[in-house]
């Protein structure tokens, strides 16, 4: 089995020096960091066919036409789509028949000279995976952490250096491609919250599962994908957005998690500075909650059936590895400055104020708390009935530790915890665990305890019995 390099500039070498390889660079802020690479590596004239870079906004719109913002997916679309067909109108009669061609871009916003802006770069490649074969697209979105600029451009160069080597040689192993990204650096000096992979080398690689990796390897806090699949990068999905998140393991998704959103919701839009119909509405499944008892810690199949299931009802799926509420918080008031709100049933909320969950913090449960309501955040919480007492335990009922109850109150009456007013009584006696072991013993009744949409996907594509087949798993190939 063939060692990968690890370094930039050896992978920049490789590619030089493979024959098959030929393409276009194009980039857009922060210097021409990937391409320098490979110029200093040596034998670039074996790779390099042209290399650009459209500062200007005027020159920049002139090649690839008029963007809203330069900083952006679409922006990088364009110019990737635009570099490539250029290059294959040009080169494909002279050496089509034994050339894989390429054109890599970025359009970035590192550290200006006030330090005031947001750090953070889109970075995409189409290529050939062999010779006259259909292109195939990867997509990534960083963010620079360093707190100088000519660091920040360092770290682009070597991510950029590590996407093209990986597309050129890591494509059919995915997982090691994702993993690669990071060669050279660390998750203190970039962070990586979205990649997409598209095209004929890719036919059979489920980007929510690419989604799952980028927080599992630690390569991200965090990554989004839409109702129907499609990745979102959060800055540009949360941004000047009111955002209600709903956590949980959803497995599967019943209809009280669906009550629980929309009762969350109505009460959430009722404030004064939120018009109904602006609130995004997310499903958060943590990486704690996702873990199993697979050899890989998280099993694919069990993760797609949640997603599949999560999908057909509409939302949007956020997945973490913020098992604290207010990393959660912090995050998302990264993106947005509108109002934050929180579902959880009366249990998750009496468990939060369990001191030992903030032990790592030198201030304790009241830093924890502290963290948590400062970004504009409030609690919406959804009655629990105990199965077997009947009792239903509310915010107004809830026995706290004594020591912690004056907090509780405080911010009960502050307005930082509210109680659902409004649901579905009916559905209180629906648990997960239940209707989850009826599906795997294939036992009657557990369609009335999910959305019908829910019911219909589960029987259709047999969610959490059967494989779901995906070509990205690290024992694949």
């Amino acid at each position: 089995m063939k060692k990968h390099p690890t370094l930039p500039r050896s992978k920049a070498l490789e590619v030089n020096l493979d024959d098959e390889r030929y393409g276009s660079f194009a980039e857009i802020g922060a210097g021409q960091e990937v391409v320098r690479w490979f110029f200093q590596a040596g034998g670039a004239a074996g790779t390099i066919a042209k290399s650009i870079s459209a500062y200007d906004m005027k020159v920049s719109d002139a090649i690839y036409g008029k963007c809203p913002r330069y900083v952006c997916r679409d922006r990088l679309d364009s110019m990737v789509r635009y570099e490539y067909d250029l290059t294959l109108e040009r080169l494909s009669a002279d050496r089509g028949d034994s050339t894989a061609f390429f054109s890599f871009a970025d359009t970035v916003s590192a550290r200006n000279y006030h330090g005031t802006n947001e750090c953070h770069g889109w970075l995409g490649i189409r290529f050939q995976h062999e010779p006259g074969a259909a292109p195939s697209d990867i997509v990534i979105h960083v963010r620079m952490l360093d707190n100088e600029n000519a660091l920040q451009q360092e770290a682009l160069g070597i991510v950029g250096v590590n996407l093209i080597y990986g597309a050129c040689y890591l494509s059919e192993k995915p997982h090691t491609l994702i993993e690669s990204l990071l060669d050279g650096l660390n998750t203190n000096r970039l962070e990586i919250d979205m990649v997409d992979f598209s095209g004929a080398a890719f036919a059979d690689v489920d980007n929510r599962v690419a989604s799952l990796k980028l927080v599992q390897l630690g390569l991200s806090g965090a990554a989004m994908f839409a109702a129907d699949g499609t990745v979102l990068q959060p800055s540009e999905y949360l941004r000047k957005r009111p955002v209600l998140v709903e956590r949980g393991r959803f497995r599967p998704v019943t209809n009280l998690n669906i009550d629980m959103l929309e009762a969350a919701l109505t009460e959430f839009e009722d404030e004064d500075d939120i018009e109904q119909g602006e609130t995004l509405a997310l499903m958060e499944i943590t990486m704690h909650n996702l873990n199993t008892d697979h050899e890989d810690g998280i099993d694919l199949n069990d993760f797609l059936s949640r997603a599949e299931a999560l999908e057909a009802t509409g939302h949007a799926v956020l997945i973490s590895d913020f098992p604290e509420h207010y990393r959660l918080a912090a995050y998302l008031a990264r993106y947005t400055r509108r109002r934050i709100g929180m579902t959880m049933g009366a249990l998750s909320l009496k468990e939060i104020f369990q001191e030992h969950y903030y032990d790592h913090l030198q201030g304790g449960i009241l830093e924890g708390f502290g963290r948590l309501f400062k970004n504009n955040v409030k609690l919406y919480i959804y009655p629990y009935k105990n199965p077997e007492t009947q009792e239903m335990l509310k915010v107004d009922n809830l026995t706290i530790e004594a020591k912690h109850k004056p907090l509780f109150e405080y911010l009960v009456m502050r307005g930082c915890i509210s109680q659902i007013n409004h649901y579905n009584a009916a559905y209180l006696s629906i648990f997960s665990d239940d209707v989850l072991s009826q599906i795997v013993n294939n036992e009657a009744g557990w369609e009335q305890m999910v959305p019908k949409v829910v019911a219909k996907t589960i029987q259709e594509r047999n969610l959490f019995r059967q494989n779901i087949h995906c070509r990205l798993d690290e024992h694949a190939n």
